[in-house]
């Protein structure tokens, strides 16, 4: 089965990392499901039943943000909150996620060294992701961790970008 891979950029088309990520994703449609939902729903109005079947069809998950505020963008926290329902992905019955592989895949705009108790924001990238770890945790699901690029707001170099393209197809595969 594929990879779903839920792309939550309020403006793909302006990024630079997310973009080239989801062009890589591209070139191997028989793996990876592309999924944007800004575009899938501009008006924020979420078809819950629609995104629970596509989840269901696929064996994992991939959530890919921008880091907004030490967050995700709304839009996604919306999704989460409205797609995984009592009932469905947690509670009696509350099953579809369970044992289901669910990674991240997330450009941070700030450097790494800023992501460490020593550094700017004294908390790590994965402190700062564990509402998703234990979301996926608490739903039952399969959490595989997160793949990042650092530093985007920094005018990254474009073989750093490329690279970052290829060694997230790397870790989606070993998913």
């Amino acid at each position: 089965m594929k990879t779903l891979v839920v792309i939550a950029h309020p403006n793909l088309e302006t990024s630079v990392v997310n973009k080239r990520w989801v062009e890589e994703l591209k070139k191997y449609p028989e793996q990876y499901t592309i999924h944007e939902i800004y575009k899938a729903y501009p008006d924020g109005k979420i078809d819950v039943e629609k995104e629970q079947k596509l989840i269901e069809s696929h064996e994992n998950l991939v959530f890919q943000f921008p880091v907004y505020w030490f967050n995700c963008p709304p839009l996604l926290k919306q999704w989460l909150d409205d797609v995984f329902a009592f009932g469905w992905a947690f509670g009696p019955e509350g099953d579809k996620l369970e044992g289901r592989k669910i990674a991240l895949a997330v450009s941070a705009g700030i450097r790494n060294e800023d992501y460490s108790k020593s550094g700017r924001y004294q908390y790590t990238l994965d402190e700062v992701l564990v509402p998703f770890k234990t979301t996926a945790l608490y739903c039952k699901a399969d959490y595989r961790s997160f793949f990042a690029f650092y530093g985007a707001e920094y005018e990254p170099s474009e073989s750093d970008i490329e690279n970052s393209a290829h060694d997230y197809v790397k870790f989606l595969k070993e998913l």
